[in-house]
């Protein structure tokens, strides 16, 4: 199954902008020091609204201490598979690798069916990185791994998940609107059942674009063309979930519904309901924005 009705989300305690991840992240904006009222506003208000939808959010609160300004985005760090299977991944930041926390995994275990834990950390040591479904955007039904390559995201460890996965990787490079090295491919892309949503502009190398293009419509799925300025919206980070009436509701920020045509919000409309909450400060700081905050489980309810 492509989407899930169970979502896992941190509630952030010392949100704010990583120097760390700023190097290679050109979405992020420097802002005043003390932003993390208002993005627990927004994180607040985030999880209201998909639980107002009926979708099922496990929160769970981050710790002072190690300080963690990221973990408000934790699909980089973990990932949750229907066979049980839990995934860790290779983090390109130093203080991202502390995202990790042990209260975090041992109370998702405490809620979900887990069966076993796959742990690629040790790719750090290698400085090799695969940063979860941020790296990859996953076709889960056509098992295929969409990743677009970049200092985050190394060709040797995703042929690893992909082994391990039986999945086959369609790999690719970006640019965003300034020319700069796209540094996660979800938010250039989105991968729903039945479309999926992906800046074609992003993709310079014309053989990969009619690869990636051909991948897609052979999967079935209609391609929602969006431009370089919409991907600067972040219209490109949505996410497909299901609520608990079986509902499939896309979900994305103010922002990235604002940058949409008239035209591209009746193509997804016909698929299933839009949603969108204000991310206006986790956007501008954090440089991600509703799909990075979003970790699926797919793994069953205890």
């Amino acid at each position: 199954m492509q989407n899930t009705a169970h979502l896992l989300m941190i509630e952030p305690v010392n949100f704010g902008f990583n120097a760390e991840t700023a190097v290679n992240n050109s979405f992020q904006v420097a802002t005043a020091e003390n932003i993390q009222q208002q993005a627990l506003i927004e994180f607040n208000d985030f999880v209201l609204l998909l639980r107002e939808n009926k979708v099922d959010v496990t929160v769970i609160k981050d710790t002072e201490d190690p300080h963690t300004p990221d973990s408000i985005f934790p699909n980089n760090w973990i990932s949750f598979h229907k066979d049980g299977t839990v995934f860790i991944y290779p983090m390109y930041a130093s203080n991202r690798r502390k995202e990790k926390k042990k209260h975090i995994i041992e109370m998702i275990w405490s809620t979900f069916h887990i069966t076993n834990i796959i742990d690629l950390s040790h790719y750090e040591k290698q400085h090799q990185f695969l940063e979860g479904t941020g790296s990859m955007v996953l076709d889960r039904e056509n098992r295929i791994a969409y990743a677009c390559i970049s200092p985050r995201t190394n060709m040797v460890v995703l042929n690893e998940y992909c082994r391990i996965n039986n999945y086959s990787a369609c790999t690719f490079t970006a640019k965003d609107i300034n020319g700069i090295d796209i540094y996660h491919t979800n938010v250039l892309m989105c991968i729903a059942d039945k479309f999926a949503v992906i800046c074609l502009d992003s993709i310079t190398n014309d053989s990969e674009k009619k690869r990636i293009s051909d991948c897609i419509i052979e999967t079935g799925k209609e391609i929602i063309d969006i431009s370089l300025h919409q991907l600067n919206s972040f219209a490109g980070n949505m996410l497909q979930v299901r609520n608990a009436d079986n509902e499939l509701l896309l979900v994305m920020s103010t922002q990235a519904y604002q940058s949409l045509t008239k035209s591209q919000v009746n193509q997804l409309s016909k698929y299933n309901m839009l949603i969108h909450a204000n991310l206006e400060t986790i956007e501008s700081a954090g440089g991600g924005s509703a799909r990075c905050m979003i970790a699926e489980i797919f793994n069953k309810k205890l």
